[in-house]
């Protein structure tokens, strides 16, 4: 696509998301808002004049910040008025709140109430009697509480008129009240203490919130006169809403607001960042690089000063005090005063991430950008919740100082993690959003602590966050050792280096497959230690997936080690054959499991050794045992024959021979059968398939044509699978955490029974492009993190119209990328024209495979990937739920992978104890609905291990009963596919499920007639009844839970 191709379609996908967010202002919702405003104006002049207001009327709001003398006799507002983002009509759906700002009147206060919290008493008071008065109202529906900000001594009210706009859905006024001129503004200097319950220090966070009412009306002004007239800056300052609304992280309290982003705009527009003569979009690229890169954030944003020293002392003041600043004109407020340091870090983290995305993602990232919601769980590697529901310790000192409680405790949990993780960390993000949803504030401030709290932890590397040692400082550095013991107590110990060094360090000693679990104990024993918090009150996201990964006791991942080194053995005896017409030059494992992403790579097993190797079985050693697939490659010669049917007779040949020489040489046993050579290597199977090029080429000559079934060979899928095999090794290198995704993802797919729609190559390829392309995220550094943005890869991504490129080395130029978006319009077409339904949608390319031959050419096809796509976003959203929500159950994570068995038609129940591997089965499989068909005892042949009688037997004889690669959930599956193909579709989970579910295929096609059609739906008991007989040994029952449908 050239550039102004490129630009016409951002520019249009901006237009139209514009026209969705916007809101029109039409007279009707004009009206609406005029008779809103007009109804609380009513409400609020049926107050008495006079009214005597106490502390009563909220009792424990006055009690919990600690206000007196909060008395006053009721009097009308100074001012009811409309400000906000309606007044300079940038409202951004879907939260339409029109703010209206009511001035508080002078008589109600005295000039000493900016002290002790008696300001926020009133202000609170008066918006009590308001609510009140509002609650008779008839115009009025609903009046709840919220605070600004999330600042619980700042209420506010939102106020739901009675009439429901169909076309403004959660239309509410919030009723906002400010101080303007209220209390002289030198008294609430930055400097001032106005708070008697801190004996010493200054309070600024206390007196910036005072200022902010008094000015609010005066910065309102100063963004009205910016932005009304200006209709490109209020597109952008709606654009930026939704950049910031779909990024949970930073539009938050202690970070981004839409009036910050105004203050923002109006200032760049102040100082000529931006003019009239730049679109929307252009100006959100400016502020985003100008949040992202500028050095005027070091010094603070200032609008046009008058220099004069009090301003340059404030100036100072302020720079001292926050560390982020933006002010008026005047310098009298810090706008910014909410903003904590790590907020802005991440605003400028996601402002770069939104800048890389329009200069690499396609279409300038406007998916990536605008559409795709970044939360906690798909954002951040690990999160961890705190509970700390009822726990009056954090407000054990009082709710409201200079500071909230809230707010203070979030920077002391910040704190104690950033300490305890050091450097294996990047950054740590606490937020603590305590509001809740339905709150009365006038029975106190306790009910803040109801939510949890939420902690995102971004990782630096792994190898930094896998660490088993943390080393201290030097034990002669008094100080330093002193405080280090103080932070870890027990946990510190002195320890010796190789270096020479004595300094204290911490160990966190566990197994290499628990290493993930390090920041996990480190976060807990930190949090135990210096918050007083219990073990249940904490949960860290990062293992609760583990079990699906478990195989008997342990995760076999952990004899990998034995793996490589059982092949490196095979490798080297295979270069050394000399009794072979051809040398082997190259051998390379093409099995997952050498890869490290198999789901359950095999473990050792006892018999698959050379003969005269001491037997050591134990109770559960299994029958059957996986071959590891292992190409092999000889040295070039011109004697090949050219048909591929003698190429692959004449590498059968030279496999036996290759077969002979290593049981011959070296005492390995092999085993041969008319496709396959196995040999046996210190507990493992190897399957060997040799390679050979001229197979491929008389491929190439094959006919292009995409409607012509290609011819299968055993060389092109060698090709495909080396060339795949090589590639994810070298990802893996480069992101460890990528093989732990594959697994989970590849566990999920099999859970939910879709092995028969992706093989497991392709489910690399899915979790690769997660990695390679993350934007708008970061690679991910965890299991988990990585397995969410999978599910939400599949439910969100346009399979139909967009093929998916995963360029693993950046091999791939423009013209690759739009030969491969030719050859995707050019199936698509194919297939049009014939009036065929797509064989497959999800269409993945890569350099080895251009055209999607080598592993979705002939699956997932729409109904099956509508159905992924469903399932994906189920768990996506499950999932998401469970990081964010207050869940401490396991059963609801294992919801993740257990599948509904009542979205089948029919379901067949197998025999737990005649599947292969039995311990891998995640949760047996019960049904008690529908009809049950047919029921079947076992078969007393097939053992999935040897029996105890059999242990007796000698080596030979036990080695004679090992089945390699027997697994009869396979073989099952097979047999109805070849019997029942054009009767139902199978699902099943190749991974060890105990349930196979059948779906009917349409019965009625416009070659057959109806009555046939009907037929066959009253067939469909002996159908299923047949499934039984195929499966008879192996079925423990079938149950039909619905009737095939009559294709209309």
């Amino acid at each position: 696509m050239d550039l102004n191709a490129f630009t016409d379609s951002m520019d249009l996908k901006v237009r139209k998301l514009l026209k969705e967010v916007q809101l029109d202002y039409s007279p009707t919702f004009t009206k609406l808002v005029d008779d809103t405003v007009s109804a609380i104006k009513k409400a609020i002049d049926k107050i008495p004049e006079g009214l005597e207001i106490t502390a009563d009327v909220a009792p424990g709001f006055v009690r919990d910040i600690g206000a007196d003398k909060v008395e006053f006799n009721f009097k009308k507002p100074k001012s009811v008025e409309i400000g906000g983002s309606y007044s300079i009509k940038c409202i951004a759906k879907p939260d339409i709140n029109v703010d209206l700002f009511v001035g508080l009147p002078k008589e109600c206060f005295h000039q000493d109430d900016c002290l002790n919290h008696r300001y926020h008493a009133k202000r609170c008071l008066y918006l009590c009697i308001i609510k009140k008065y509002l609650t008779y109202s008839s115009l009025v529906r609903k009046v709840e509480w919220s605070t600004l900000q999330n600042e619980a001594r700042k209420p506010v009210l939102m106020v739901h008129p009675a009439v429901n706009f169909v076309e403004v859905p959660g239309f509410l006024v919030r009723i906002i009240p400010i101080a303007t001129s209220l209390f002289s503004i030198s008294k609430l200097n930055l400097n001032w203490n106005n708070l008697h319950a801190l004996s010493q220090g200054a309070t600024p966070m206390y007196n910036s919130s005072i200022l902010e009412d008094m000015l609010m009306k005066d910065t309102a002004d100063l963004v009205n006169r910016t932005f009304i007239g200006w209709k490109e800056l209020q597109e952008a300052l709606i654009l930026l809403k939704v950049w910031a609304r779909q990024r949970t992280s930073i539009y938050v309290h202690d970070c981004l607001s839409g009036f910050l982003i105004s203050v923002i705009l109006a200032y760049l527009a102040n100082r000529d960042h931006i003019n009239n003569s730049m679109k929307a979009m252009h100006i959100f690229r400016v502020t985003l690089s100008f949040i992202a890169n500028s050095k005027f954030w070091k010094n603070g944003l200032y609008f046009q000063l008058e220099t004069n020293n009090a301003i340059l002392e404030e100036k100072f003041s302020y720079k001292e005090t926050f560390p982020v600043i933006i002010c008026d004109r005047s310098a009298t407020i810090n706008l910014a005063f909410r903003m904590t340091s790590f907020g802005f870090s991440e605003l400028q983290d996601e402002s770069s991430l939104a800048l890389r995305c329009i200069k690499e993602c396609r279409e300038g990232g406007f998916q990536e950008i605008f559409m795709t919601r970044i939360d906690y769980p798909a954002k951040y590697d690990h999160c961890v919740r705190l509970n700390l529901k009822g726990n009056k310790e954090i407000y054990e000192s009082g709710f409201c100082l200079d500071n909230e409680c809230w707010r203070l405790y979030e920077q002391k949990v910040h704190n104690v993690l950033t300490q305890g993780m050091r450097d294996r960390v990047k950054s740590v993000r606490v937020i603590w959003r305590n509001m809740p949803s339905e709150s009365t504030i006038e029975n106190g401030l306790s009910i803040f602590n109801s939510e949890p709290l939420l902690i995102g932890i971004s990782l630096s590397s792994l190898e930094k966050a896998f660490r088993l040692v943390d080393i201290g400082p030097n034990a002669e550095i008094k100080e330093e050792s002193l405080k280090f013991r103080k932070f870890w107590g027990e946990k510190a110990e002195l320890r010796r280096f190789k270096d020479g060094r004595i300094a204290e360090s911490t160990v966190w000693e566990c197994e290499q497959r628990e290493r993930h679990l390090i920041l996990k104990r480190i976060a807990e024993f930190a949090l135990l230690r210096h918050l007083s918090l219990s073990k249940e009150n904490i949960t860290y996201i990062v293992d609760q997936l583990d079990f699906s990964l478990v195989h008997g006791v342990g995760d076999p991942i952990s004899s990998s080690g034995s793996l490589l080194s059982a092949f490196e053995v095979l490798s080297k005896h295979l270069r050394l054959i000399q009794d072979i017409p051809l040398k082997v030059s190259a051998v390379q494992p093409l099995d997952s499991a050498f890869r490290f992403t198999s789901a359950f790579p095999p473990e050792p097993h006892p018999l698959a050794n050379r003969k005269g190797g001491v037997l050591r079985l134990h109770k559960f050693t299994p029958s059957c045992i996986r071959p590891l697939e292992v190409m092999i490659q000889l040295e070039g010669s011109g004697n090949w024959p050219m048909d591929d049917v003698a190429i692959e007779k004449t590498k059968s040949a030279f496999l036996l021979k290759i077969g002979e020489s290593l049981q011959k040489n070296w005492g390995m046993i092999c085993t041969a059968t008319e496709d396959n050579v196995d040999v046996f290597v210190s507990g493992y199977a190897f399957r060997l398939k040799i390679w050979h090029e001229r197979g491929l080429n008389l491929l190439r000559k094959e006919n292009e044509n995409y409607q012509v079934k290609r011819v299968s060979s055993m060389d092109k899928k060698l090709f495909f699978r080396s060339q795949h095999s090589s590639m994810i090794n070298g990802l893996r290198d480069r992101y460890p955490i990528y093989g732990p995704a594959v697994r989970l993802a590849k566990r999920w797919i099999a859970s939910h029974m879709f092995s028969s729609c992706l093989v497991e190559e392709a489910i690399e390829l899915l979790v690769a492009y997660i990695f390679l392309n993350p934007l708008p995220y970061n690679a991910p550094s965890s299991r988990i993190t990585g397995f969410l943005r999978f599910l939400e890869l599949l439910s969100d991504y346009k399979w139909t119209f967009s093929p998916l490129i995963i360029d693993i080395n950046n091999d791939l130029h423009p013209n690759d990328e739009k030969e491969i978006n030719d050859h995707f319009l050019l199936r698509r077409k194919a297939y049009e024209a014939s009036g065929q339904t797509l064989d497959s949608v999800m269409f993945l390319a890569t350099t080895y495979d251009k055209l999607s031959e080598a592993w979705t050419m002939f699956s997932p096809n729409s109904s099956d990937l509508k159905r992924l796509v469903a399932y994906a976003r189920s768990s996506a959203s499950l999932m998401t739920k469970l990081v964010l929500e207050d869940c401490r159950d396991s059963y609801r994570w294992e919801c993740l992978y257990r599948t509904p068995l009542n979205n089948f038609d029919a379901v067949i129940l197998l025999h737990r104890d005649k599947l292969p591997y039995p311990q891998r089965l995640l949760f047996p499989s019960e049904l008690n609905q529908g009809i049950h068909v047919a029921q079947g005892d076992a078969n007393k042949v097939f053992h999935p291990f040897l029996l105890p009688g059999d242990l007796k037997q000698s080596s030979e004889e036990l080695r004679n009963k090992l089945m390699i690669d027997f697994d009869p959930l396979r073989c099952y599956v097979g047999d109805i596919e070849k019997e029942y193909s054009n009767t139902f579709k199978i699902w099943y989970d190749s991974l060890g499920g105990d349930a196979v579910g059948l779906t009917w295929n349409a019965c009625c096609s416009k070659k057959r007639g109806r009555e046939a059609a009907t037929e066959e739906v009253k067939d469909h008991i002996d159908v299923l009844r047949g499934v039984g007989e195929i499966g008879k040994g192996f079925v423990r029952s079938i149950y039909c839970l619905k009737s095939p449908r009559l294709a209309s």
